[in-house]
Order: C-alpha cells, then sequence, then structure tokens
C-alpha cells in the first residue's frame, strides 16, 4: 500500500512564496506520474501540475509553480511563487501511472491527505 504526506503549507501573503512537498512511501516513483491537485471551499477538485519527465500546468498556474521530483528522495515538490488569494485551497498530491488524462483526477490511485495552503490579501 502506498503512502503519500505532503507537508509545506501554510498562511502566506499575496506574492509570498511557499514550497509543498510530498513524501511517499510503499512504492519507488520512478517511472510513475506524479501531481498536484488542489479543492478551493465549494468548488470541484482541479488539477495543477504533473510530471513525469515533462511536467504540464494548468493554465492558472502557468510561470508561477514549478514541479519537480526527486526520485532517490521518493518526493515531489510544488514550488509556488507569486502567490495570490485565488491559489487558496486544499493542495493534494497524487501518484499514479504515466497518463495522457492527467487533468483527470480518475487517472490517479494514490492520494495524500493534503494541505492547506491560505494566501491574503
Amino acid at each position: 500500500q502506498m503512502q503519500l504526506v505532503e507537508s509545506g503549507g501554510g498562511l502566506v501573503q499575496a506574492g509570498g512564496s511557499l514550497r509543498l512537498s510530498c513524501a511517499t512511501s510503499g512504492r519507488f516513483i520512478s517511472g510513475y506520474a506524479m501531481a498536484w491537485f488542489r479543492q478551493a471551499p465549494g468548488k470541484e477538485r482541479e488539477f495543477v501540475a504533473y510530471i513525469v519527465t515533462t511536467t504540464y500546468y494548468a493554465d492558472s498556474v502557468k510561470g508561477r509553480f514549478t514541479i519537480s521530483r526527486d526520485n532517490a528522495k521518493n518526493t515531489v515538490y510544488l514550488q509556488m511563487n507569486s502567490l495570490k488569494p485565488e491559489d487558496t485551497a486544499v493542495y493534494y498530491c497524487a501518484t499514479g501511472p504515466r497518463t495522457t488524462s492527467y487533468r483527470l483526477s480518475r487517472s490517479y490511485d494514490y492520494w495524500g491527505q493534503g494541505t492547506q495552503v491560505t494566501v491574503s490579501s
């Protein structure tokens, strides 16, 4: 059974930065897709970023967020810069097989519990 544990969330002012981490155990992540999603109150969970060797981003975060991975540490990161109040959400890490349907939650078979990111104006 694979486990994912997110950390690094918190409260930050608009324009600030945060770095989220997702530590995994139970399976080596090398060769698997890793992704970040987020869910704001009252909204559906939405895709943020995806990485295998290439990376893909939601338009809303492109140029501000960077996803990266350290396969030796079985960890994936999300560097978030120029944060905006609309980035406020619970951020989830997910993993699954490589997929072209990377924007869809159902493409991933393991999820973390989430970490809260709050951006104040």
